[in-house]
């Protein structure tokens, strides 16, 4: 079983900066696309961005674009997503996940098991006005 834990969420004012991080149990980190869900409380599940194994053509939710950016560094099998310009609606629990096998590249990013079926247990992220 692929273990997932995110870690770096926290209490921030409007206008400040998160970065969350992602590990896996997985030696083939950098075989397997990843991604960053979150989900509010009363709403559901959504995709923020999503990455392929090389790091290319990353998809991001239109929300988030220009604010965020995700990255990978194969090397030391971490995944980030980098938080700027916060605002209260970025406030949620958020999930790192990956994909069970490889796949051709992700042009969506959704949460669906069909393409994302290890799942952290999240990490809150609370910003304040």
């Amino acid at each position: 079983q692929v273990q997932v834990m995110e870690s770096g969420g926290g209490e921030v004012q409007s206008g400040g900066s998160l970065r969350l991080s992602c590990t896996t149990s997985r030696l083939s980190f950098s075989a397997y696309a990843m991604g960053w869900f979150r989900q509010a409380p009363g709403k559901e599940r959504e995709g923020v961005s999503c990455i392929n194994p090389d790091g290319k053509s990353p998809v991001y939710a239109d929300s988030v674009e220009g604010r965020f950016t995700i990255s990978r560094d194969n090397a030391k099998n971490v995944l980030y997503l980098q938080m700027n310009n916060l605002t209260p609606d970025n406030t949620a629990m958020y999930y790192c996940a990956t994909e069970p096998s490889p796949v051709a590249g992700i042009t969506i990013c959704v949460p669906d098991s069909k393409l994302f079926r290890y799942w952290g247990q999240g990490t809150q992220v609370t910003v304040s006005s």
